[in-house]
């Protein structure tokens, strides 16, 4: 399986490309559209705005590539902003469309609530049962590392990966056919997170 992460410019892609290499994976940057044609899984991690993200892969070409792949329900793992973009819309830029393909929209954390925003450091997962392929070997919870200021607010609890309290309790991942996403970092969570990286890779492999 070929395995294409997203590059539009923005985000840390280097500690990803490294996650894979440790855990055997050869991953190739996707820059322009044509690139898709050549991979099997797509992995979009990033960091940053929901807004200027969107309009930087439209204004590089990879919006509708990235549409269309999803469309199609082809291999996606999503990382942080990778998760978040799936989604209808984000508090963080009224007004602009996400890529739509799960039901819901990206709130703010309560910046009343006392707690540090964003949300940054390690913080814990708590799996759901019936996604065990996807984190299997790792204990329930496991402590993984997050950034963010916004989190998904899922309509379909069908697709829960796993849960995260900060303030709210919020689904901090989603499996579902040919997808995974995470909000969480797995690059950055050590060997919990290879681990992830290496059970998602072999559920979207299927």
């Amino acid at each position: 399986m070929k395995l294409g992460v997203l590059d539009y410019g923005a985000g840390n892609l280097r500690s990803v490309l490294n996650a894979f290499v440790a855990i055997g994976a050869q991953a190739s940057l996707v820059t322009k559209p044509e690139d898709f044609a050549n991979i099997d899984v797509l992995v979009f991690p990033g960091q940053g705005a929901f807004g200027d993200s969107v309009r930087i892969l439209k204004e590089t070409g990879l919006w509708e590539p990235l549409r269309t792949w999803l469309k199609a329900e082809k291999p996606y793992l999503g990382i942080c902003l990778g998760y978040q973009l799936l989604f209808e819309s984000s508090e963080e830029s009224p007004g602009v469309e996400g890529l739509c393909a799960v039901a819901g929209k990206v709130r703010k954390f309560n910046p009343d609530s006392g707690l540090k925003i964003p949300h940054m450091g390690w913080n814990v997962a708590q799996w759901e049962t019936n996604q065990s392929a996807v984190w299997a070997g790792l204990p329930n919870p496991t402590h993984v590392y997050f950034v963010h200021s916004y989190y998904p607010d899922v309509q379909d609890e069908s697709v829960a990966l796993c849960r995260t309290d900060y303030d709210v309790s919020f689904i901090s991942g989603i499996a579902k056919k040919n997808l995974v996403a995470v909000q969480f970092h797995p690059e950055k969570s050590q060997e919990a997170g290879l681990t992830l990286l290496r059970n998602a890779l072999k559920v979207l492999e299927q």
